[in-house]
């Protein structure tokens, strides 16, 4: 859902897209025809080989199936977060030993992996877009080890119609990820208690919060790490 926000947003703003997933081209076809002419789909492969910069939104216990060799010299902006329940326990993650998006650039070795847009819920990344110098403009926070990768992606926000709040490197990532202060909430205001299929399309009736930079700057120092394997699915639950 996040990808597909994201690939809204840039068909609006005047960008090429390829989109890809797990199960083949031919089962975006409603999406790419929604998109309309500067959207098309392919392989995960072909999408990464074509891209100047790929957004990987997909569930971290899918991160081995990136493919590491044609995404290789890429910048990749991660938006997954860990969730035990869904993605499994993963010893490291648990332990604090790595981040999430760490344990993407491993995989990824050869790409430059920075986090981002993995603290708003898709339909606030849409609702919430506004253009550059616009008053009401929210921020996200990203992390990476790369400038030049954050500097890619800060561009790419901007386009999009969001700021950039770079909150150091991957392995300083756990400042956006859940159980923080940063995550989901300020974009939303109080979250009803709801399983995460009704939060979900809750969210779908919430116009959204603006939260601008120098409030996600405040709120990313005022976090406190937690174990990692206490994640849960977005919900007040």
């Amino acid at each position: 859902m996040i990808g597909s926000s994201v690939a809204r947003l840039a068909v609006a703003a005047g960008l090429e897209v390829v989109l890809s997933n797990s199960r083949g081209p031919e089962t975006l076809a409603d999406l790419v025809a929604e998109l309309g002419g500067r959207a098309r789909a392919a392989t995960p492969a072909e999408a990464a080989r074509a891209a100047d910069l790929v957004v990987a939104a997909i569930p971290l216990k899918a991160c081995h199936q990136l493919p590491a060799d044609a995404l290789a010299g890429k910048t990749v902006l991660d938006t997954s977060n860990y969730y035990p329940e869904r993605d499994g326990h993963l010893a490291e993650l648990d332990a604090g030993e790595l981040t999430s998006s760490a344990l993407v650039q491993r995989h990824l070795e050869g790409s430059r992996v920075v986090k981002a847009f993995n603290n708003i819920t898709p339909h606030q990344l849409l609702t919430l877009a506004r253009p550059t110098g616009a008053p009401d403009r929210s921020a996200l926070p990203i992390a990476g080890d790369d400038a030049e990768a954050k500097a890619e992606a800060t561009r790419l926000l901007d386009v999009l119609g969001h700021d950039a709040v770079d909150i150091g490197t991957l392995a300083d990532s756990w400042r956006s990820e859940p159980n923080t202060p940063v995550y989901i909430q300020p974009y939303l205001g109080e979250l009803p208690a709801m399983n995460v299929e009704d939060f979900l399309r809750w969210t779908l009736r919430n116009p959204g919060i603006a939260v601008p930079a120098a409030q996600i700057g405040k709120l990313v120092e005022t976090a406190v790490r937690r174990s990692a394997g206490e994640a849960r699915l977005p919900s007040a639950g």
